[in-house]
Order: structure tokens, then C-alpha cells, then sequence
């Protein structure tokens, strides 16, 4: 889909490549058909029955947490015979529950601060919990952030919660606004706008609205990544009409090279220790995954199923989610660690793009589109479950998952 007519060969050259990463989707409001998604997994995971025996006290808190405990996607909830049960009661400012075993044996109490925003205190309750039982930051605390096309060739920041509700509209910005990619730490992201005669990454205050420019260098600025500490951005410019990806300086204009041949790289993302960087390239002629350090040096490709690979994705625990192109494009995981089959896949009609992982390095988000809609969904990759996060009102693409602040 063309961009605008007054484009730089720079953005030529980036559009030809945009792949999976790419800024476009068709807009549509019609429904996203509610086909069962099968996922490659492993075969001895399962999730844990647990049955929620109600919180007396606040009967809003106690409908947000039976509620976050289904969504969170540690426990499958049931009405009898459950493995484990949860049983509380929240009183002034607090919230105490209490996780007991199949016999009725407790197993730990959390005790959880109530504030006046009900659904950030049942995040945080049931946070509580899973950190407790399966010792992880949690993720119903988190926000994930995304495109979607709110007029024909327009699109805008969003961000919702990780159950899809409470959706907010960042970015006004009558253009596109694409690629956001949380910085960690903070409640704040960066994106790519696209104007008629340039592209910019831009950093935005969610709390405030406010936002600076990072990098307007000449010719194309896309594909911010931030890294683990904050201080560094990968992404790709074409200062010399060649896109190439390359690090920054988060709040100066000092800046690096990585790459430097006649290919296109574009989607960079970091490693958990912020010493490797990820991306696509088209080097070997196809689109391909790389790593590269960030210091700079050769890059080594990355072994990966399909006859294409884009849009990565690098989880806490080294795995790197990524969409592969096998007749449509799927989800794929590659595990690093070698501990693990790299081969995590959708089955199902559409094509799946952009997966960003949870903090918990179990579940990713990512754009399907089926039917001319693109709708968010959340794959778990231990179990094989699929859900639909967002759709039907408009188009969603380019999902970034938060970290836990």
C-alpha cells in the first residue's frame, strides 16, 4: 500500500522491505472468524485447575480478580474438583487471599493494597499470586500497546490492558503512527510517525501526552527497539540512501553503524542482556533472522522454519518469537538455550504477524489477519491456547508487550 506520494528513495527502499513489520493493514470492521487455533507444544504442560471460591468485601474487586485469574493464563479455572482453591476477603484498604491445595491445606496467604482504581488493584492482587506460586513478575499488570487504523491510510497509537480492556488513544496524529516499543521501566514508548516528507522516532509520556523526537535523521527513521537499560535504541536509518541498522544514544544523537552491505534490515529487537541485537535482513535473499553484537562486529544467521522469517521478538528467557512464512506466515519460536524443539507454531487460517512477548516468557501477542481485519490475539505457547485480545472495530497491527514497572 503506497505511503505517500512525495517519498524518498530511502522510503522506497524501506517499503519494498516493510515485510511483516510493516506499517499496513486493510481497515475493515467486520468480525474476526472465531476459528480454533491449534499451537505446537509440549505435551506434559498443562495449567493448573484452580477454583475461585469468591472475595468477600468488595463484590467490583472480587468480579476483577476471578476475572484476571481466567485471563492470566497460569490457571484454568473450574467449578469442582480443582487442584487448588482461592478464597479471600478485602477490608479498608486491603485485600487478603488465600491459595489452598485440592484438600483444603493452605499454602500461603498475599495480602494486596486496594487503590481507588479498582482494576489496578486486581492486577496487582493477582500478580501477587502468581509471583508467589510460580515465582514470575506477573502480567496483569502490564499494558500492550499497538497500531490501529482509525480512517483509511491513518493510524494511530493505542494501548489496552493485557486482557484488552481499558483502551486508550495516545497519538493524534492525523498520519501513521506505527511501531510502538515500550521503554523499559517506564510508562512510555517510542513509535514511528510517518509524515509526508519524513519519518521520525518519537518518545511519548503516556501519563502526560508528551512527546520529543529522538531521531529525524535525513531519509528513514523506523523500527525504534529500546534497550534493557534504557540508555541505548537500536533502529534503522538510510542516511546514505542504505537501510541499515544501527544503535543511538536514547538522549543524545551519538550514534553507530552495524551493518553495512547492499541488503535491507529492518525489525531489531535486544537480548535479555542488552549485549545482542536481532533483526531481518535480506542479505541471503530472502528475509532471514540475524544476531549481531551490539557492539558491532559480524552478524550469524539464525536458524528458523519457513522460507521466510521476520518480525522478532527476544523473551527473557532467550527464546526469540518470530513469524514464518510457510505458505502464510505462522508464529514460530526459536529457544536458544537448546533446551527445546524451536518450533512453536499457529495452525490456523490467516497470517499471523508481529508476535511480542509477555514478561513472563509464556504467552506472546500477536496481529492475525484473516478476511481483510487484523485483530490482536494472545498465544500461549506452553499450552497450545489461543485468544482473541482485540477486533472488529478497526484494523490492529504491531502489537509491544510492557514489562513489569
Amino acid at each position: 500500500m503506497k505511503i505517500t506520494e512525495n517519498i524518498t528513495g530511502a522510503r522506497q527502499m524501506f517499503k519494498k522491505f516493510l515485510i511483516l513489520s510493516a506499517v499496513m493493514a486493510i481497515i475493515s470492521t467486520a468480525a474476526v472468524d472465531a476459528q480454533e487455533v491449534k499451537v505446537i507444544k509440549r505435551l506434559t504442560d498443562r495449567n493448573p485447575t484452580l477454583m475461585y471460591k469468591d472475595i468477600t468485601g468488595n463484590p467490583e474487586l472480587a468480579k476483577l480478580i476471578q476475572s484476571d485469574l481466567k485471563y492470566c493464563g497460569w490457571f484454568d479455572l473450574v467449578d469442582s474438583g480443582a487442584e487448588y482453591f482461592i478464597t479471600g476477603a478485602a477490608a479498608g484498604n486491603q485485600v487478603q487471599m488465600v491459595l489452598a491445595n485440592g484438600n483444603g491445606t493452605t499454602l500461603f496467604t498475599v495480602n494486596s493494597p486496594i487503590t481507588q482504581n479498582l482494576r489496578t488493584a486486581a492486577h496487582k492482587a493477582v500478580d501477587a499470586i502468581l509471583k508467589k506460586k510460580f515465582s514470575i513478575a506477573g502480567i496483569c499488570s502490564t499494558r500492550i500497546a499497538f497500531a490501529g487504523e482509525t480512517q483509511p491510510g491513518k493510524k494511530e497509537i493505542f494501548t489496552c490492558d493485557f486482557d484488552g480492556q481499558n483502551i486508550l488513544q495516545l497519538t493524534n496524529s492525523s498520519s501513521l503512527s506505527v511501531e510502538p516499543d515500550w521503554i523499559p521501566k517506564r510508562d512510555a514508548i517510542v513509535y514511528t510517525l510517518y509524515m509526508k516528507r519524513f519519518t521520525d522516532i518519537v518518545e511519548l509520556d503516556v501519563p502526560s501526552r508528551r512527546s520529543r523526537s529522538l531521531a529525524q535523521f535525513p531519509g528513514l527513521n523506523s523500527g525504534a527497539a529500546i534497550s534493557p537499560n534504557g540508555n541505548v535504541m537500536a533502529l534503522i536509518l538510510s542516511r546514505d540512501n542504505q537501510v541499515e541498522l544501527y544503535i543511538k544514544s536514547f538522549a543524545g544523537r551519538e550514534f553507530q553503524r552495524l551493518t553495512n552491505d547492499i541488503s535491507v534490515e529492518a525489525s531489531p529487537c535486544w537480548s535479555p542482556a542488552g549485549d545482542k541485537i536481532c533483526y531481518v535482513s535480506d542479505k541471503s535473499g530472502r528475509p532471514s533472522l540475524y544476531v549481531i553484537d551490539s557492539r558491532g562486529g559480524a552478524s550469524v544467521r539464525l536458524p528458523t522454519v519457513g522460507t521466510e522469517a521476520v518480525s522478532p521478538s527476544w523473551s527473557a528467557d532467550n527464546k526469540i518469537a518470530y513469524s514464518a512464512k510457510s505458505g502464510g506466515y505462522t508464529i514460530a519460536v526459536l529457544d536458544l538455550s537448546g533446551k527445546e524443539p524451536g518450533k512453536t507454531v499457529v495452525n490456523a487460517a490467516g497470517d499471523w504477524e508481529s508476535p511480542s512477548w509477555a514478561p513472563d516468557s509464556r504467552h506472546v501477542v500477536c496481529a492475525r489477519k484473516l478476511g481483510g481485519n487484523s485483530s490482536l490475539y494472545v498465544i500461549d505457547t506452553w499450552t497450545g491456547k489461543a485468544r482473541q485480545l482485540l477486533g472488529g472495530k478497526m484494523n490492529i497491527v504491531l502489537p509491544s508487550w510492557s514489562g513489569i514497572k
